[in-house]
Order: C-alpha cells, then structure tokens, then sequence
C-alpha cells in the first residue's frame, strides 16, 4: 500500500516514449529529445522500461544522469515509485523525467494482462505517452494504428505522435492530416528518412556508449550524437513536448523505501571494487547506489587495462562482452592473476554473465558454424581467462532472452539458502567441460542458466551466474554482499 504523501519527484514532469514495437526508432528519438533538452539548460533524469544496460548507457552519457531501470514483472508498485522517485532525487532534482518504452506499448510477460509492459508503467507513474511510428510506405493506415493502440486500453493515455522515417513532405502531410482527423491525437514530430539516425548494432543490440566512444573516439562519437540532436530538434515541437511532460499528473510517495542507508556507525566500510571498461559495463545503477547505501566503499578498476586488482575487500564483475576484447583481457596476466589469488584466498566475488565468462578458464569465439551473429566479428580462437571457476565458454549462436526465478539452495555471498529471487538472463554463450562435481548456489524454476537448471557456479566465495539481479527486486543482494565483504575485512585485519 502506498502512502498519501506527494513527493517533490512526484510533481516533475515527466513523459514516456513508446512505439507499436521495436525497430521504430524510438531509442534515437529519445537520446535526440534529452540532448536537445540538455542543451536547452534542463536537466534530464532518464529511465528505460525492462531489464536492458544498453540503451540506458547513451541515456546517462547524454544527460549526465544515470540512467534507472523500471521494469513491472520483476518490482512491485511500491518499488517502480521508489526507484522512480529516487532517481529524480538523488541527484540533484531533475526538471523533467523521460521513460523509454521498450519493445511495443503492450507488450510484456503474458498475453492477457499487460504485466512487465511499457503500458504498466504508464499507468503506475501516471504517464503521458508519446507515440512513434515507423511511418515507412504508410499514411492514413497510420490513423487506424493510433486509433488501434489508444482504444486498447483507455487508462494508457497516447498524448501525441511522432511519425518516423518520413521520405517526403507530401508523405509527412498525408500522414499527419490522417491521424489528426480520424484520432484527435496531435503530432508533435515528423522526423525525416536519414541515415545518421543509426546507431551501431551489436548482438545484443546497440553498441554500449562506453565502446562506441573508444571505437569511434571522441569527435567521431561526439559528432554522431550532435547529428541526431540537430535532426531531432528541427523535426519536433519541443515546447509542445515539453507541455505534454507537465501535464502528467502528481505521484504518491513510496513506502519503506529500500534506498535507506543501514545504521552503520564505527562499522569499518569494506571496499567493493566494480569492474568497469568497455568488457565490463552492464550494471544497474541502483544496485551501485543500494552497495554505498549498504555500508560499502566503491572502488571502480578495469580488468582490460589496470596492470594489479586494487585494495579490495569484494569484486563485482558485471555483464559486458569480453568476447569481443577477450584478446586484451588475456594478455592482461597480471590482473587474471591477481583475481585468481584473491578467489582462492576466499575473498567473496561476484560476477554476473559476462563477468561468468571471464571467471572461467577459456573463452572461444570464432567457433565454426556457430557464425559471428549480429555484426559481431570475431576471429576463431580460444583464449586464457581468469580461472577461477572451472568451464570453458563458447560464444555461439545459442541465443537466451528471458526472466529468470530462482532459489538459492545453500548459504553463499548473495544470502541464505531459501531466499528466492526473479531475475533476467540475455547472452549468447553457454559455459562446457564442467566437472561432475561442480557446485552450484542457485536452482531456477525458471529460465536457462548455466546447466540443468542450475545457476550461480561457486568456487569457495567466488559465485558466477547468467542471472542478472537489480537490488531493489532482490533486495538482499546489496547487503549480502557488503555483509561478505565486511568478513573478509575483518578476517584480514585479525591477520
């Protein structure tokens, strides 16, 4: 049950920007409007509906804000707001709130109900949506999708359209006198057919931000968002954008927010160290803040270009592509080896699908018949990994899209035998040559995982599973992990 009270994030404008379904184009729309509004002195809290580091990554770089993650199958009512709210809050408050959808409007878990949908998170943070459509080889047929997708489900407000991939003004006329006619609903953008609203695809589908700015370097990255600003703003009504954003009505504060930080006075603060580079850059900006919160320091090191693991008392290897940089990670011997010592020395470690991959002894890429899918160019080889777990990945074209449910079937660093946790898992590897007498921390009801329905591969205090967790659907991951961490400070100390 919520509480009555407003919070001062509840009356920020805020504005969510969906489509009829992928491919629509409404990721650059969305990165285009936060530039254009950044640049016009407001500042921007962006949020991506579901599970997905990748997008979310263009969203921070553009806004200078992190980017959260709401996502209705996996957080309650309570926990959207909470996340929603400490978002716009945390730092520094926002000017307004931009959502991107993911997939279609509809879209979600089941079929009948509209559970871990954009169309759920309109409707608990009271929303106004913008409508983008495809509007390629199509005009008046673009009234009845209107119409179609605002008569679905009344509680979902479409409070305007965006017509995408334009070819010409008479196209854009005939469109636009269409859908104004026929649904009443106005359109605030005609955005034209233009190759610079490309964004590099990869095969978990963009190119993450981080890896875009090295590939491309600075200018070259700089130039590409500057271009999409530029179409962006002369194609959309922005005041009008911005009086849609306003209109949204006014929010209910969260109850027993989960982003409280632990009494923690005289307690030593254990050091946390966060892969980040462009191998490893798939985190949840909430579970960072939820560690801090908890008790801990965080010390950021890169597992590609660091010589020496930091003075840490705990690792948190996220997910990323060590596949595509597996060439670097190897010839790096000096950090696999110090995170090897600190495994065996049972300092707790916790890594997260790509994180998985590089714990292992090998990764091979390249292998053939699997293919290199999705604009993923790797070379046939096996390199060295960290071998801290046993298993050797292989990149293929196995392709695994899903929530996950699972239990942890005895006590390790993400908390106590029962617990339970709903997850996501996304990845295009699977982990061979484990031995028959491999443990195992997690058992799953649902989804993959790394073999036989088991997940979380454990070495002493090192655990490595496909299963991604946000803090705030597990909330004891954060304070497992620091409590862990804290023992192991301490075991050191006694030393």
């Amino acid at each position: 049950m919520l509480n009555n009270k407003q919070s001062a994030a509840g009356n920020i404008p805020r504005i969510l920007i969906s489509a009829d379904r992928s491919s629509s184009g409404k990721t650059t729309i969305s990165m285009g409007l936060m530039a254009v509004l950044v640049s016009k002195g407001y500042k921007v809290q962006p949020f991506k509906v579901a599970l997905d580091y990748i997008d979310p990554s263009y969203h921070t770089e553009i806004t200078g804000r992190s980017c959260r993650n709401l996502d209705g199958y996996l957080m309650d009512e309570n926990g959207i707001l909470d996340v929603y709210t400490h978002a716009c809050e945390a730092e520094e408050k926002a000017d307004i709130a931009i959502i991107e959808g993911v997939r279609g409007l509809y879209e979600g878990f089941e079929s009948l109900s509209d559970l871990g949908s954009t169309a759920q998170i309109a409707k608990i943070l009271k929303c106004p949506v913008i409508f983008v459509i495809n509007a390629r080889s199509i005009t008046r047929s673009s009234a009845a999708l209107v119409n179609g997708y605002r008569n679905f489900d009344p509680d979902v407000e479409i409070a305007g359209v965006i017509l995408n991939n334009i070819g010409s003004r008479r196209h854009a006329e005939k469109a636009k006198e269409a859908i104004e006619h026929y649904t009443g609903v106005p359109i605030i953008g005609i955005v034209p057919r233009d190759p610079a609203m490309q964004i590099s695809m990869r095969h978990l589908g963009l190119m993450p931000a981080l890896e875009g700015r090295r590939r491309l370097g600075d200018g070259g990255f700089e130039a590409r968002l500057h271009g999409i600003e530029e179409i962006i703003n002369k194609g959309i009504d922005v005041d009008r954008f911005m009086e849609i954003a306003k209109s949204a009505k006014s929010l209910k504060s969260p109850d027993n927010s989960v982003f409280s930080a632990a009494s923690g006075a005289g307690i030593p603060k254990p050091k946390i160290g966060v892969a980040l580079d462009e191998a490893f850059n798939f985190y949840y900006r909430d579970n960072i803040d939820l560690l801090k919160l908890a008790g801990a320091e965080i010390v950021y090191f890169s597992p590609v270009k660091d010589n020496s693991l930091p003075e840490v008392d705990g690792l948190y290897i996220g997910g990323g592509y060590p596949e595509l940089f597996a060439a670097e990670l190897e010839a790096n011997e000096s950090m696999r080896r110090d995170i090897k010592k600190a495994s065996i020395a049972g300092m707790p470690i916790y890594a997260e699908c790509g994180g998985l991959m590089y714990l292992t002894e090998k990764i091979s890429t390249g292998i053939p018949g699997k293919g290199t899918y999705h604009d993923a160019s790797m070379p046939e080889s096996t390199y060295s990994m960290v071998g801290a777990l046993p298993g050797h990945t292989i990149m293929g074209q196995t392709r695994v899209v899903s929530y996950n449910i699972g239990t942890l079937n005895k006590d390790c660093i993400l908390g106590k035998k029962g617990n339970s946790f709903k997850g996501h898992e996304f990845h295009h590897s699977e982990i061979r040559e484990i031995p028959e007498d491999a443990e195992f921390a997690i058992t799953l009801s649902r989804g993959t995982g790394i073999m036989n329905g088991m997940d979380g591969l454990i070495s002493k205090n090192t655990l490595g599973s496909y299963a991604h967790l946000h803090g705030v659907a597990y909330r004891e991951l954060a304070s497992s992990l620091v409590e862990a961490a804290r023992k192991f400070q301490e075991s050191r100390i006694l030393l």
